[in-house]
């Protein structure tokens, strides 16, 4: 468990911040605001911790950016997970837990098979890490466009224009891509989870019960 907790904040939250620190570093020494040369002439295990802390609070409070990211850019397809879990596997059909909520399937899978549920956290940390790095990408862009009308260096410019310009939607769409399998993934060991439908159905409510009133022997 310890593994999966630190997958998942390395993924979800650490990478992608660096990437905003990147881009925080190139403005601020673009503009002159800091000597980068000075930076990095400092202690390197200080220098290391505090890239490694700031990359994290950044990636955590630059989190809701990547979800409106992935909320502008409009799918290509629509996917049903249950129809394509069920077309690939027909025994499933009547089975209650296709039907269940994916985070508390998720969970159900790490109570019972901490080992197989780990797979399904690379996946999921792995897509929120690329959609959580589009935006970044965008801030890229946008650098690179001011660069290259205000820069000397004009092939460089032009190279990082089309470069974070293709990374923004495919971070995003490969990043869906990920999602997409961790769920379906989830399902599949689910599927061998020993009396996984019984837990996970609901109970009639007593109001929908047969009433015993009114009789006859």
């Amino acid at each position: 468990m310890t593994f999966a907790v630190g997958l998942f904040d390395l993924f979800t939250y650490t990478i992608p911040g660096a990437l905003y620190l990147s881009v925080l570093g190139y403005l601020a020494g673009r503009l002159h605001w800091i000597d980068l040369s000075a930076v990095g002439r400092g202690p390197v295990v200080l220098l290391v911790i505090g890239i490694a802390l700031a990359s994290y609070l950044l990636g955590y409070l630059a989190y809701p950016l990547g979800a409106r990211a992935e909320r502008l850019l409009p799918r290509r397809r629509s996917r049903n997970l249950r129809q394509e879990f069920l077309r690939r596997n027909p025994a499933a059909r009547d089975r209650a837990f296709v039907n269940a909520d994916a985070f508390l399937l998720y969970s159900a899978l790490q109570l019972h098979d901490k080992e197989a549920a780990i797979e399904v956290t690379r996946l999921r940390t792995g897509g929120l890490m690329l959609r959580n790095s589009s935006p970044p990408m965008a801030f890229g862009f946008a650098a690179s466009a001011v660069e290259l009308v205000l820069g000397r260096n004009t092939l460089f410019a032009v190279g990082c224009v089309v470069l974070f310009a293709a990374a923004f939607p495919g971070l995003i769409t490969q990043g869906r891509k990920l999602s997409y399998w961790a769920s379906l993934k989830t399902l599949e060991l689910c599927f061998w989870i020993p009396e996984i439908d019984d837990k996970v159905i609901v109970p009639a409510p007593a109001s929908d019960l047969p009433s015993s009133k009114g009789s006859t022997a």
